[in-house]
């Protein structure tokens, strides 16, 4: 009886087997859809892509061109040449540029000039004599020991013929008093000597 029982459980499955197949294969197979590429921003941008064969890479992307920007700065050629300065005026040169308006008040440039004669006098054992010109060399490095006394900064200027001048241009005039002691004489605003504006100092 379990035999029997068996038997038939095994045809039965053979049978659902077979019809199984049977209807797989009548069925139609089903195509895969065919795979679209990326959408495009435009219609004229897929039309214009060049076509990729199978196998072989796509085509290199173009070089971002990036723009240049010109410079505000001129080309060397063009670049404004340098101004020519007038050399500093130095003392060793005496060629000092005589202005009409002091730089310092005219009692102060006498008293430099004093103290010049005097620091001369003191490294020489006695002032420098002689006329504008020769005091003026003496104290400007026309000694034993090549020493200046004259300084820029101090008011002291000197002409083209090599005199010190005061603050309106006009020479000093020096009287030796004695061998330790100079009178400096200024001819004041008015540039002549003798007037009641003169500038006088020991």
């Amino acid at each position: 009886m379990r035999r029997g029982l068996a038997a038939l459980a095994l045809l039965a499955g053979a049978a659902a087997i077979g019809l199984y197949l049977s209807h797989s294969s009548k069925s139609p197979t089903r195509a895969l859809p065919p795979v679209s590429e990326a959408p495009t921003s435009s219609p004229a941008a897929a039309i214009n892509r060049p076509a990729v064969s199978a196998g072989s890479s796509p085509p290199p992307a173009p070089a971002a061109v990036v723009p240049t920007v010109p410079s505000n700065s001129p080309p060397p050629s063009l670049a404004p040449a340098p101004q020519p300065t007038s050399p500093p005026l130095e003392l060793g040169d005496l060629d000092f540029r005589v202005s009409g308006k002091p730089d310092l008040p005219p009692e102060t440039v006498l008293e430099n000039t004093r103290s010049a004669i005097r620091d001369y006098g003191s490294m020489f054992g006695g002032n420098p004599v002689g006329t504008n010109p020769e005091i003026t060399a003496a104290l400007n490095g026309k000694n034993p020991k090549q020493a200046k006394f004259l300084r820029a900064e101090s008011g002291m200027r000197v002409n083209g013929s090599g005199e010190l001048v005061d603050p309106w241009g006009t020479p000093f005039f020096f009287h030796q008093l004695s061998g330790t002691e100079t009178e400096i004489h200024s001819a004041g605003p008015d540039k002549k000597m003798w007037t009641e504006d003169d500038i006088v100092i020991k």
